[in-house]
């Protein structure tokens, strides 16, 4: 038996095991996901996020889902990232850098006192064409498409903010079937590797309630990258301004799409609790 030592974190309920690996073990952590992350037999969690030594950053960033596979980016799973990593002084300066496989991402870091408070991430620019997604059809953007499946058929806008994004604007988020409509848009054969699905209720021009369906994870309270993605989607279609407020389950997030098009999220990381647990 090995012990593992892991710390459990959560944004806005979207949850996390995170266990440090500084000597880059090789350990197969698409198996380790998939028994820490039951929440009947192990610890319980969305997926696993991993901190690793880099070359190009400060740190680098493995998120596992709970399914085994692997994620490129995780907006929520950063900014716990960035916490864990500044409180147990892996890192000592309030901005510094993260490798992710969706490129170097930069958390900036607000401190009071010894604790950091929020957390604001450089996210980056959507890339809105199809082939980048991927998604199959005709170049362009996928602005308000019509998409068949077996449960419906539904306008989408569908973009890569880090992983593969598809939005879908309804009236009341909080009724819609999520867990039937999710999965038929997440693997329709549109979408060669998947995508997330957000279901988007515009609140006003400034506010809008998110409810996400996640690649790999099933239902989840929050997904950074999923509010990212559905205030651009929110902009593109004309539905909100630039700069919105994120209502979620468990509290919000503030998003700005900025006019030279970048991305910037800020918003809370908590602690669950931390402990051992056997590695058989």
């Amino acid at each position: 038996m090995i012990a593992v030592q892991f710390c459990k974190m959560h944004g806005l309920g979207n949850d996390f095991i995170l266990l440090e690996d500084l000597k880059d073990s090789g350990r197969d952590y698409a198996a380790l996901a998939k028994r820490l992350c039951d929440r009947h037999t192990g610890i319980g969690a969305d997926g696993i996020l991993v901190v690793l030594p880099s070359h190009k950053a400060d740190l680098r960033m493995r998120i596992v889902n709970c399914d085994g596979s692997e994620a490129e980016m995780c907006g929520n799973g950063v900014r716990c990232f960035a916490r864990y990593a500044w409180e147990r002084r892996l890192i000592t300066k309030h901005e510094f850098t993260v490798e992710t496989l969706a490129g170097i991402v930069q958390p900036q870091l607000s401190i009071e006192g010894a604790k950091v408070t929020a957390i604001t991430i450089a996210m980056g620019k959507p890339r809105l064409e199809r082939q980048a997604i991927p998604m199959l059809g005709p170049a362009g953007q996928v602005l308000g498409e019509e998409l068949l499946t077996a449960t419906g058929n539904y306008k989408i806008t569908s973009m890569f903010m880090g992983v593969p994004h598809t939005v879908v604007f309804v009236e009341n988020a909080a009724r819609t079937a999520i867990e039937k409509i999710g999965p038929q848009i997440e693997r329709h054969a549109a979408f060669p590797e998947g995508t997330n699905v957000n279901f988007v209720e515009i609140l006003n021009r400034h506010e809008i309630f998110v409810r996400t369906w996640e690649r790999g994870a099933g239902p989840t309270l929050a997904c950074g990258t999923g509010c990212c993605a559905s205030v651009v989607a929110a902009w593109l279609n004309g539905l909100t301004e630039r700069q919105v407020t994120v209502r979620l389950p468990l509290g919000e997030l503030c998003i700005e799409y900025a006019a030279d098009e970048t991305v910037r999220m800020t918003g809370p990381a908590a602690y669950s609790f931390s402990g051992n647990c056997e590695n058989s």
